[in-house]
């Protein structure tokens, strides 16, 4: 029991590491902000895609198939995931008002961010349950991305909208995903999911984090007509991530 409690407990403080990213919707108001979170945030999510999500899910299916399956299954469950993000793109149509593209790209990331975060919770949740120590380095990989991802959602969402009750309700609902996937952990998955479906699953996430990097969030920043800057700023985050990925 207190094993999973403190599984319970990680999980959420992972999540709610998401937070810390919206703090940056109370600094002086500057569409030169916008423009550098949207790019820092894309940077994070490509990389964390390509050195963590990627690798990981290959890992888990490297002792089910062979190694040419894993490459048909990533190039499979990538394309999967792209076309998950095109029809998010579809069901949320951008509107002429001029707000509306960047508000929808912090929907985007909202709902690409959850469905990340809950094999991920499910994931804190398995490993704090069977090894604390291995669970608590976990928990400070994952807060250390989060942040960015934090603000990823709420910069876009609350100056597209002009409200922070809103987009800090965003950030929160994105980052206590992490919850949902250690509950489902506990109460079903646990004993039922598999290495080779969590492989597809982190795969999949990565192709849709990839899209909406590349396809969204960068394209976005770049439209300030700063592109040095948004490119610096890209650029920023993935070394960020990297340093993350080596030390954490």
């Amino acid at each position: 029991m207190t094993n999973t409690v403190q599984a319970f407990t990680l999980t959420a403080l992972a999540g709610f590491s998401t937070m810390i990213g919206a703090l940056f919707i109370f600094f002086k108001k500057k569409d030169t902000l916008v423009m550098k979170a949207l790019a820092f945030a894309a940077g994070v999510m490509v990389t964390v895609s390509i050195t963590d999500l990627i690798p990981e899910g290959q890992s888990l299916l490297k002792n089910q198939v062979s190694p040419w399956t894993i490459i048909l299954i990533t190039f499979l469950f990538l394309f999967l995931g792209i076309l998950i993000s095109i029809s998010i793109n579809h069901y949320l149509p951008e509107s002429s008002k001029s707000n509306s593209k960047l508000y929808r790209v912090g929907i985007i990331s909202m709902l690409a961010i959850i469905i990340h975060n809950i094999p991920e919770g499910i994931a804190t949740f398995i490993t704090s349950s069977h090894n604390l120590t291995l669970g608590i380095s976990l928990t400070i990989a994952i807060a250390l991305h989060n942040i960015p991802e934090g603000i990823s959602i709420s910069v876009p969402i609350f100056y597209a909208s002009g409200s922070r009750k809103k987009a800090i309700f965003y950030t929160f609902i994105s980052g206590m995903s992490e919850l949902l996937g250690a509950l489902l952990a506990f109460l079903v998955l646990g004993s039922i999911i598999t290495e080779s479906i969590m492989g597809m699953i982190y795969i999949t996430i990565a192709g849709i984090m990839i899209h909406i990097s590349l396809d969204e969030l960068l394209p976005t920043s770049l439209n300030y007509h700063l592109e040095k800057t948004s490119l610096l700023y890209f650029i920023l985050g993935i070394g960020i991530m990297i340093i993350n990925h080596l030390y954490f």
